[in-house]
C-alpha cells in the first residue's frame, strides 16, 4: 500500500485505539525518541483508578505509525464538560507537520465528542527547541507560566544522566563525595534488594509517609501505588527498590522504564540510620538496572529551578546533581483552547479548588 494519495500527498489516518492496539501503541512509545512512560497504555489505566479516562490516538502512513498520543479526560464537576491531558506527550516530530496536523485534527474530533474545554501538553522536549514551540504556537496553542518549580503538572527541570557508556566510566564521572558515599553504604553493610514482590510495598509506603512527614510533602494513598503496581509491574515497566540495613528497611525506592529510557519515579528514606548513606547506593544500583536492560537515559526527575544554597530544596538538587547528569529544562506547558468562555472559568475556578484542598489538607493534618 502506498504511503501517498495519487497527487503525491502523504497517505495520514488517524484513528483512536482499542486494547488490540494496546501492543502496538506501547511499541512506538518505547521507540520514538520523544515517547515517556506517562505516554504509555498502561500509565492510561493506572490514571483511570483515579477519577480519568484515557483516550489513545495515532496517526499512520501506510500502516506506519508516525505519531501518537495518550490523552487522560476528566470531568469538571457541575459543568458537565471535560479537560484533556496528555502528560508528556504527544509524541509527534516537528520535522513532519503533516503527521502532527492530523492528530491534532483528532483530539479537536474527540474534543467535539467529549465537550472538552482544553487539551493541555507537556511534551517531553527540552528548551530551546524552536522548531517545536514555533509549530506549537503557529497551530494555536499558548505557553502556560508555571514558574520554575514545582508548580507545573510535570516538573519542568530534572537532571538526566547519559548511561550509553560502560557503567565503570559512568562511575567514574560521579562527583568524588557521591562515590565516596557509594563505597561506604557498601562498607556499612547496606544491602539493595531487587528482587521485591508486591508484600514489599506495604513497607516501602510506610517509610515514604515517614520521609513526606518529615518533608512536608502530601503523599498519595496506598491504593494509588497498587494501581501501579498491579499495571506496571506485570508489563515490566516499573521495578521496587529495597534499601535494609542489620536487616531493618531504611530507604525504598520506586523506577519505571520504557525502551532505552529509566525514570526514579518516588524515593523514600527511614529517619533512622541516614549515616549509612542507602540513597546513594539505591541510586547506583537503579542506573545498574536500567544499564542492564538496555537504557542510555538515566532521568532522576523533578528539582526546582536554579536555586540557591537557602532554598528548602537545594540538598535535593545538591544529591542529584552529585551523579553528574545533565541540569535540564523542558518547553513547559501548553494549552489549546476549544471553549474559551469555560477556560477562562477554568483558569479562575481551579486554583481556588486547590487552593481549598490544601487548606482541608493541612488542617487534616494539623488535628
Amino acid at each position: 500500500m502506498s504511503g501517498k494519495t495519487e497527487r503525491g500527498i502523504p497517505n495520514l489516518n488517524v484513528r483512536e485505539l482499542d486494547i488490540q492496539d494496546k501492543e502496538r501503541f506501547n511499541r512506538f512509545m518505547a521507540e520514538h525518541p520523544k515517547g515517556h512512560v506517562l505516554q504509555s497504555w498502561e500509565w492510561g489505566d493506572v490514571k483511570s483508578r483515579t477519577g480519568w479516562h484515557p483516550h489513545r490516538l495515532m496517526v499512520e502512513e501506510a500502516g506506519t505509525p508516525v505519531a501518537a498520543v495518550s490523552i487522560l479526560k476528566r470531568r469538571i464537576p457541575a459543568l458537565g464538560k471535560h479537560i484533556f491531558y496528555a502528560p508528556r506527550g504527544p509524541v509527534i516530530d516537528p520535522a513532519r507537520p503533516d503527521a502532527a496536523d492530523r492528530l491534532l485534527e483528532g483530539i479537536e474530533a474527540l474534543a467535539r465528542r467529549e465537550n472538552a474545554v482544553f487539551l493541555k501538553i507537556d511534551p517531553d522536549v527540552i528548551d530551546p527547541a524552536p522548531a517545536w514551540t514555533d509549530y506549537l504556537r503557529s497551530r494555536g496553542f499558548r505557553l502556560v507560566d508555571k514558574g520554575e518549580g514545582f508548580e507545573g503538572v510535570q516538573p519542568r527541570f530534572v537532571f538526566r544522566l547519559d548511561i550509553s557508556d560502560d557503567l565503570d566510566q559512568v562511575f567514574a564521572r560521579f562527583h568524588q563525595k557521591t562515590r565516596y558515599n557509594i563505597r561506604l553504604a557498601e562498607k556499612k553493610g547496606v544491602v539493595i534488594d531487587e528482587d521485591c514482590g508486591k508484600e514489599e510495598l506495604p513497607v516501602f509506603y510506610k517509610v515514604l509517609k515517614e520521609t513526606c512527614e518529615r518533608d512536608n510533602f502530601l503523599v498519595r494513598a496506598y491504593s494509588y501505588f497498587e494501581d501501579m503496581w498491579d499495571n506496571l509491574v506485570p508489563a515490566g515497566m516499573a521495578k521496587l527498590f529495597i534499601a535494609r540495613y542489620q536487616g531493618e528497611v531504611i530507604a525504598g525506592t520506586l523506577a519505571f522504564i520504557l525502551g532505552d529510557k529509566a525514570w526514579y519515579i518516588y524515593g523514600a528514606s527511614s529517619n533512622r540510620h541516614r549515616n549509612v548513606m542507602p540513597n546513594y547506593l539505591i541510586q547506583w544500583k537503579m542506573i545498574c538496572w536500567a544499564k542492564a536492560n538496555g537504557c542510555t537515559l538515566y532521568d532522576f526527575r523533578g528539582v526546582p529551578g536554579h536555586v540557591g544554597e537557602d532554598h528548602p530544596l537545594y540538598g535535593l538538587v545538591r544529591f542529584k546533581r552529585g551523579f553528574n547528569g545533565d541540569y535540564v529544562g523542558f518547553i513547559g506547558e501548553y494549552d489549546r483552547v476549544y471553549q474559551p468562555f469555560f477556560y477562562h472559568f477554568w483558569n479562575v475556578a481551579e486554583p481556588m479548588y486547590q487552593n481549598l484542598v490544601r487548606k482541608l489538607l493541612s488542617r487534616r493534618k494539623g488535628s
